[in-house]
């Protein structure tokens, strides 16, 4: 008999679809012993839903094409909400298979009875139940449908005799995958943003992830203009290399040279990117907003000049509209100070006599030093992100992703599944927190049993670091925040893991180069400095006033012990140098 959930995996398999990456139940039984018989679509099998969702968030960031997650009723699926909410934020096509219970006992307060269709409706374009199998190939058509040409998260509740059900006779698998178009603005539109932008003196360019695939047209632009550019964490990839033009990141893990060139500009051309931080826009420049998302314009400052299209199909038909600017001084001086920054940055990325604990940028800039050209990275929120976002260095064929726009921390480890899951003969190379492997540990396991040679390393500085900065910043006293953790080498290498736990700078190259040979997934355990400060590029007195509070309390509840140390990992060796 031809199966619902035949169906349904025939139809993913059409439609380009080679693994499903999640957790079995008895409410999947007939969706998982379809995969069996199919014996082509592959089943990753996670130790948690959650690590299933960030998964095929990282798999879909990767491919551009429908990645599958699914979870049992109740409990199970619930498990996928985090990671569908990341997948959602990031704008990426993510299928969700969520089982429900019996049909008939639904509303009777059954075992683990829940109404996912509701409770995932917050994080998703499309949430439906398939109440039948006769509407079955219908919603799954549909849910594919806006999953791919939205770009976002798509939900379809299953009751669990539906997946048994007899699939309608003479229906074909649904083949589903993303219609090619062209979107930019129209001619008036244009030429009033090129009117702007030619008046302006001093333009600065801003950009993000929606300027992907556009990185030459950005970089003719930026000439044109004589204008610096200015990237956002997720444009970090696309923007950066081999981009003359180029002055670092801004907010709250960029650069100062990343912050004056907005501040300064008296024109800010926006590209692809809704950045969320108000306080680093300009005061009192004129500026020009292009997103494919029209919502999305003046949610963070104001725009003088809309306008709707892709940056990929915009830019050629922006650019003859341009005049080309004689003047270069607002470049210049954007360009110096991004010299000086990055000289600044990049001092503070050595081993440091070999002096103990290893200080973060010093991994991060050993990391992006020995992995492959095509390298995929994934980082932790928390202090990973900040090294990461200073210290990888990108070319056109390395990728980065994390949980940016959501900012949940753990997925460092069950991103890199999903990366590795779908191009496995591709390095990949985590960036992972103590508090962030810790939390979703299981999925060491999930690299053993699914033979995923990722690399994990781990920024083991016992603590939760980031929230102990915004705690300094806020004036308040480090509390609750400290890690007793094991050593996750050791942990690491109970599970069957090549692991290797580093102690000294020196020592870390060699282990990385290990890890980085080594035929199979293995764990790289730096011991790393608590103390380090991840500065933002501008400071406010809110902030200095906050860091000041932190210190005298600090003394007066008798950790002074404590400030010694931030003072001797931070400012004596800056003095030092």
């Amino acid at each position: 008999m031809h199966t619902i959930a035949d169906h349904l995996i025939a139809s993913l398999k059409a439609s380009g679809v080679r693994r499903l990456h999640g957790l079995p139940g008895d409410s999947l039984n007939g969706l998982t012993d379809a995969l069996r018989r199919d014996g082509e679509v592959d089943w990753i099998h996670v130790r948690h839903e959650e690590s299933a969702a960030f998964a095929a968030a990282a798999e879909a960031a990767l491919t551009g094409e429908l990645a599958v997650c699914v979870g049992s009723c109740g409990p199970g699926n619930l498990h996928l909400v985090n990671g569908l909410f990341d997948a959602q934020r990031s704008r990426v096509p993510v299928l969700a298979i969520a089982a429900q219970i019996p049909g008939p006992e639904v509303g009777s307060g059954y075992f683990q009875e829940t109404r996912p269709q509701e409770l995932f409706r917050e994080c998703s374009v499309y949430a439906e139940v398939i109440n039948s199998a006769e509407s079955a190939p219908r919603i799954l058509r549909m849910a594919m449908r806006a999953a791919v040409e939205r770009n976002g998260v798509t939900v379809v509740v299953v009751p669990g005799e539906i997946f048994l059900a007899k699939a309608p006779q003479d229906t074909p698998p649904t083949v589903v995958r993303a219609a090619r178009t062209v979107a930019r603005p129209d001619e008036a539109d244009l030429r009033e943003a090129a009117a702007l932008l030619n008046a302006g003196r001093r333009v600065t360019v801003l950009a993000g992830a929606g300027a992907a695939g556009a990185h030459d047209d950005l970089v003719r632009l930026a000439e044109v203009l004589q204008a610096p550019v200015v990237h956002t964490l997720r444009g970090k990839e696309h923007v950066e290399y081999d981009n003359p033009y180029d002055v670092g990141l801004t907010g709250l893990l960029g650069f100062a040279s990343g912050y004056k060139a907005i501040e300064e500009a008296d024109t800010l051309l926006m590209l692809g990117t809704d950045f969320p931080y108000r306080q680093f826009y300009p005061r009192h420049a004129k500026v020009v907003q292009l997103d494919l998302r029209g919502e999305q314009i003046g949610r963070r400052t104001h725009v003088d000049v809309p306008l709707v299209g892709s940056v990929r199909d915009t830019l050629p038909a922006l650019l003859p509209l341009l005049t080309a600017k004689p003047e270069r001084d607002h470049l210049d001086r954007a360009l110096a100070h991004y010299t000086r920054t990055r000289r600044s940055l990049d001092r503070l990325a050595d081993n440091d006599h070999d002096r103990t604990p290893v200080h973060p940028q010093f991994v991060a800039s050993t990391i992006d030093r020995l992995a492959a050209d095509d390298a995929v990275f994934t980082t932790d929120v928390g202090s990973p992100v900040v090294w990461a976002a200073r210290y990888l260095t990108f070319n056109g064929r390395r990728r980065l992703l994390g949980s940016f726009n959501h900012g949940s921390m753990a997925c460092a480890l069950p991103h890199a599944v999903g990366a590795q899951a779908a191009y496995p003969g591709r390095q990949v190379v985590a960036l992972a927190g103590d508090g962030g492997l810790t939390m979703l540990l299981g999925e060491l396991f999930t690299l053993r049993q699914n033979r995923l040679p990722a690399k994990i390393v781990v920024f083991n500085n016992g603590s939760l670091n980031f929230v102990e900065l915004e705690m300094k910043a806020a004036g308040v006293v480090n509390f609750g925040t400290a890690l007793d953790n094991p050593d996750l080498a050791a942990v690491a290498s109970a599970i069957g893991l090549w692991a290797r736990r580093v102690e000294r700078p020196s020592d870390l190259e060699g282990a990385l180069k290990d890890a980085f040979a080594h035929d199979g997934p293995a764990v790289v355990e730096v011991m790393t400095a608590r103390q380090e400060l991840s500065v933002p590029p501008a400071i406010t007195a809110e902030q200095a006033k906050g860091f000041t509070l932190y210190a005298i309390r600090t003394i007066l509840s008798g950790r002074g012990e404590e400030l010694l140390d931030l003072v001797s990992t931070n400012v004596a060796r800056r003095i030092l140098r």
